[in-house]
């Protein structure tokens, strides 16, 4: 199993969390699938703009306050 670094810090799962929405129900909600949800929240794929703002939109908030960029050590 590769390893994959970490892009970002995300608060979608304690934003799910605060609805109670599984990674599935959210994954349907927003027309992906539950791996796509699973790897954002880990912070190892990144969602195209479009994807970012959708969820921004749908938990009512900004993408900068969903998604934190880390800065690259290489």
């Amino acid at each position: 199993m590769v390893k994959r670094k970490k892009l970002f810090n995300t608060k979608i799962k304690v934003l799910r969390a605060e609805k109670n929405l599984t990674q599935e129900d959210l994954a349907i909600d927003l027309g992906v699938n539950r791996g796509t949800i699973l790897e954002i929240e880990r912070g190892t794929f990144n969602p195209s703009l479009k994807l970012a703002f959708a969820i921004a939109k749908y938990f009512d908030k900004t993408v900068d306050e969903i998604f934190e960029i880390l800065e690259d050590e290489e």
